[in-house]
């Protein structure tokens, strides 16, 4: 509403400064700017982001793999912690040792974190990368195209913010000119004005 009301200062009145109309004019290039430029730039980015992320999906698709693990032994829970949300997260992950093949044939073993009721004996899925060492799961596509809407939802965000900082920033130095000229007008206006008989 406020850019809107800037536009009025078009309008033609013999009290319109220069600094009015250049208000206006810096009002509507803000809007222009915020509904062509930023959404280009938020889709552009959000493009980019989700071809590189695919790319990285693929690759990670291709070098990691699921391979199955057998529970040797269930080792010892760490010492009692106070702390509830690293005791929850603690209490969600049992460590055992466990040995796997890894997809090139190599025989692997380690300490590994499984399900809070794993037993020796329990087998399990591990991702692990092509030389059998455990790897993080890869990420899929879905989580991938969500990076990209807020990756793409920053950046067009971002840029609109810029461009109304911009604004204000513009605005604010003509309403310094503004008072500026308005100093110089009282001055010039002398001390006598408004009196009565002054200057007769």
């Amino acid at each position: 509403m406020r850019t809107i009301r800037g536009l009025w200062r078009w309008r033609r009145n013999p009290l319109r400064r220069g600094t009015d109309l250049a208000e206006a004019w810096a009002a509507l290039l803000a809007v222009v700017l915020v509904v062509l430029v930023a959404p280009a730039v938020g889709w552009v980015t959000g493009s980019l982001t989700h071809g590189a992320l695919r790319e990285t999906v693929r690759e990670q698709r291709e070098q990691r793999q699921l391979v199955t693990a057998t529970v040797v032994k269930v080792l010892p829970h760490p010492r009692i912690d106070s702390d509830p949300e690293t005791a929850s997260s603690r209490d969600a992950h049992r460590r055992v040792f466990a040995r796997w093949t890894g997809p090139d044939g190599s025989k692997h073993s380690g300490a590994l974190g499984t399900h809070p009721g794993a037993d020796p004996g329990e087998q399990f899925r591990l991702w692990t990368d092509g030389q059998g060492r455990p790897a993080s799961r890869p990420l899929d596509e879905a989580t991938a195209a969500t990076h990209a809407v807020l990756a793409g939802t920053a950046a067009g965000a971002g840029v609109a913010g810029l461009f109304e900082g911009t604004r204000r920033l513009v605005v604010w130095r003509l309403m310094r000119r503004r008072y500026a000229e308005w100093d110089i007008a009282w001055e010039r206006a002398g001390q006598d004005w408004g009196r009565a008989g002054a200057g007769s």
